[in-house]
């Protein structure tokens, strides 16, 4: 079973870690400008973001397994389909399926293990299974490069054809069917197709606003914050909504989402343009801009446990304030990355600090929105979290690169990129402080230190994916 659920949840993270390192290579090879390797990584995100609770609830109702099996099955179609695209057109849509197929298996990962082993193995299973996740998010970007660089950039989604060819019949054979019994009422369909629109209407007024006229843009943003407003509005009339307006009564689980939200959409930023920074004007490989990711990843493989072991201990106010502020410092030090940077000097302290600050921060994070609501409402809770952390990534990829003045070609100049990728670190930066002044104005200590207690055990695999570390490892 432990098998099983890694493959199946290793194919999205291994997918989230390695794509962006191939975006370079894809676009001279397609001929794309800077918005198809946009369309690229938000397409996936889009549908993720937009679908991932409803793939849960499919579970719940229709059984893990069968949902988890459908998932693979359908994210192995798409990157079928994106490794043989033969234009951008048709690798931006089959990006958009890979996100439907990951968001029907990546909430029956974990939700398999909790609902099939008994209670007194539970824990150490979970273990296993987000140790196993944390060396594939390790190897993700090392993995991405050489493919890049040798087999070429169609690997990095043919490879997952094998692993779902390995992953189904061993779930089929080996995994036991489960269902949530109480699981009742109707799914919520129109919630989830308003917010997905939304989301699609704002995305392609930002990418787009570079090349398309005044009123089609008026029509995308105009149209996008209607449905955003009508999502609002059945979210809050209908008896089961994808989103119950009622957990948001927790101010603790409001704030954390704020929190989320700002630094997430940083990190979505930040990680899209780095790995472009190191190959168009540092002159790196595609695996050398991989490596270049690792220590950001190691740390946290190494070091999450102790932080939220210390989050536990003083509260998270202070490691939610501490921890953007340092993933803010790593991001002005990326500033000195330029033509011919030297790794040791100048990637490596960057890329340190912002290890530490996702080491100070996600696990506190994570923990925190488990436990401020109601145990019964944690993978709800969870569930909202992690399509928060999707749809602010999802946002900032498409507005970074028109606030920082990149042009549709800028990726094909070092000069021009190397100008514009110092303002966008200078956004980045930003939002993180925000994040900080946020966390700090709002996230209280709670007091049911019974709840910290419970899901401690989780707080290392229910984290938000980074994009990539780190995706962006998947919901760790």
């Amino acid at each position: 079973m432990l098998v099983a659920t890694v493959l199946g949840s290793g194919m999205a993270l291994l997918d989230s870690t390695v794509v962006n390192v191939a975006l370079p290579r894809i676009g001279l090879d397609l001929g794309a400008d800077l918005a198809v390797l946009q369309w690229t990584v938000n397409a996936y995100l889009l549908t993720l973001a937009g679908l991932i609770l409803v793939g849960g609830a499919l579970g719940d109702r229709f059984g893990r397994r069968r949902i988890f099996v459908l998932g693979v099955v359908w994210f192995a179609v798409g990157s079928l389909l994106c490794g043989i695209a033969p234009n951008a057109g048709v690798l931006v849509a089959a990006r958009a399926l890979q996100g439907i197929g990951g968001a029907l298996l990546t909430p029956g990962s974990l939700a398999l293990i909790q609902g099939s082993i008994r209670a007194e193995d539970r824990a150490r299973a979970v273990g296993l299974w987000s140790g196993l996740g944390g060396v594939g998010a390790a190897v993700g970007p090392f993995l991405g490069g050489w493919l890049v660089d040798g087999p070429g950039w169609r690997w990095v989604f043919l490879l997952n054809v094998p692993v779902a060819a390995l992953c189904v019949p061993m779930a089929l054979r080996h995994v036991p069917e489960s269902r949530d019994p109480q699981a009742h009422g109707r799914f919520d369909v129109l919630g989830a197709a308003l917010g997905a629109a939304a989301l699609a209407l704002l995305t392609y007024a930002l990418i787009e606003a570079r090349s398309a006229t005044g009123p089609v843009l008026g029509a995308a943003v105009g149209g996008g914050l209607v449905l955003a407003a009508a999502f609002v509005y059945v979210e809050r009339r209908r008896a089961d909504p994808m989103v119950p307006p009622a957990i948001f009564a927790s101010r603790q689980f409001t704030a954390v989402n704020l929190v989320t939200l700002c630094v997430y959409a940083a990190l979505g930023g930040f990680f899209f343009l780095v790995v472009l920074q190191l190959q168009v004007v540092a002159g790196y490989s595609a695996l050398a801009a991989g490596a270049a990711m690792l220590p950001t990843t190691a740390l946290m493989l190494l070091l999450s446990a102790r932080s939220g072991e210390l989050g536990e201990r003083i509260g998270p106010r202070i490691p939610l304030t501490v921890g953007p502020l340092l993933c803010a410092v790593g991001t002005l030090l990326m500033l000195r990355v330029g033509p011919e940077a030297s790794y040791g000097a100048d990637v490596l302290p960057a890329m340190f600090v912002m290890g530490m600050g996702l080491v100070t921060l996600v696990a506190p994070l994570t923990e925190t929105v488990l436990a401020s609501v109601d145990p019964g409402r944690a993978g709800l809770a969870s569930g909202i979290n992690n399509a928060a952390a999707r749809a602010a990534g999802l946002l900032a990829v498409a507005a970074l690169p028109l606030l920082a003045g990149m042009g549709p070609e800028s990726y094909r100049s070092a000069t021009q990129f190397d100008s514009a990728f110092g303002v966008a670190m200078l956004w980045c930066a930003g939002v993180f402080a925000v994040g900080a002044v946020v966390a700090w104005a709002t996230v209280r200590t709670p007091g049911a230190g019974a709840a910290h207690h419970q899901c401690r055990t989780q707080c290392s695999v229910t984290a938000p994916a980074l994009e990539p570390p780190p995706a962006a490892p998947e919901k760790r």
